[in-house]
């Protein structure tokens, strides 16, 4: 990459690793995003470079938070999770261009509704669901994984639903976001796609990444329980629409 274009993808990434800090996802979709939309770097390279950052971000928010972390929750949707992205990848294979193009309009209007009905009434549930039910959305978010490099909205409509703390709900999300990571790191490294370059962007990037994290850490902004699963659910608008988009002119 250019020079520039490495200085801006840092800038990005910091700022991406501030907002995933507060809410625990963003970071993946954030800079996916800009780098889609300014043309920063292949997405392939970005995505292996999410990896490693992400677990930079990961072990810096959660240190000392362990304690707040629902383990039979995070549990459960691990281990729906982790098969169902190599079941993803392989759905992907084996669909046509069209089929795919379908599934992924269907998947954003579904994403797209269950954000705007969970903005509108952004209370908790009453009661925290069951393991299947957590089970069932690492399943979902593994196949999304597989399929369009995305496993966030399933499981951010699940933990932001739970009568759960929030910073309990950061820190799920943050731990299964890095146990993914960290899979496809192992993954890529035994393909032999970490090169050279990659390590060092995400040298550069660690200490931003870092410190950002920290900054979140200790400088969070204002926002009431209510206004931040608002913008969680607000955020779950945003990616179903930009799915519905993509999957429009995909078919035109």
């Amino acid at each position: 990459m250019m020079h520039e274009k490495v200085l801006v993808l840092i800038a990005v990434i910091g700022a991406a690793s501030y907002f995933q800090t507060i809410t625990g996802f963003g970071l993946s979709m954030i800079v996916m995003g800009a780098t889609s939309g300014f043309d920063l770097a292949p997405v392939a390279s970005i995505a292996t470079l999410l990896s490693l950052v992400t677990l930079t971000n990961s072990a810096t928010a959660l240190h000392g938070k362990l304690n707040h972390i629902d383990w039979r929750a995070v549990g459960a949707t691990t281990l729906g999770a982790l098969p169902a992205v190599v079941v993803g990848v392989l759905l992907l294979d084996y669909m046509s261009a069209s089929a795919s193009s379908v599934l992924q309009l269907l998947l954003g209007a579904v994403v797209l509704y269950g954000g705007l009905s969970s903005a509108l009434q952004p209370a908790p549930l009453a009661q925290r669901s069951d393991d299947r039910s957590f089970f069932v959305s690492g399943v979902c978010g593994g196949l999304l994984s597989g399929m369009f490099g995305m496993s966030g909205p399933p499981l951010i409509f699940q933990f932001y639903r739970q009568p759960l703390k929030l910073i309990e709900i950061r820190c799920a999300l943050i731990l299964i976001f890095a146990v993914t990571s960290l899979t496809r790191v192992l993954f890529n490294a035994y393909q032999g796609r970490l090169g050279l370059s990659i390590w060092i962007e995400a040298a550069i990037a660690a200490p931003v990444v870092m410190l950002m994290t920290i900054a979140a850490r200790h400088y969070p902004p204002p926002l009431s329980s209510v206004t931040t699963r608002r913008l969680a659910f607000g955020v779950l608008m945003a990616i179903g629409a930009s799915l519905v988009l993509g999957a429009i002119r995909a078919m035109i």
